[in-house]
């Protein structure tokens, strides 16, 4: 796994709305709380695909469409079978 982080404190930095600092807490591989929402998330988000196929429809579920088209395309790009490049298809026309 990556590094994965705990987000505590947060502040804004001396007035501006552009500038805040995040307390971060580094957490281990076997933290149970991000076991658990990694498997959670992955049941959520096609069970069925890859990780970078995840990744693609969590941007979604975030609004962050136009990283999700990036992160489509690429896949689209790789080697893989029509019924993964339907599920792809499927993810861009959500």
């Amino acid at each position: 796994m990556h590094s994965t982080f705990r987000i505590g404190q947060m502040q804004q930095i001396d007035e501006n709305d552009r500038l805040w600092q995040v307390d971060l807490t580094l957490t281990s591989d076997n933290y149970p709380d991000l076991h658990a929402l990694t498997e959670h998330m992955g049941k959520e988000t096609y069970p069925q695909l890859k990780e970078w196929d995840h990744l693609g429809n969590l941007l979604i579920t975030l609004e962050q469409y136009e990283k999700a088209q990036e992160v489509c395309n690429i896949l689209l790009h790789q080697t893989m079978t029509d019924r993964e490049k339907s599920l792809v298809y499927n993810m861009l026309g959500q």
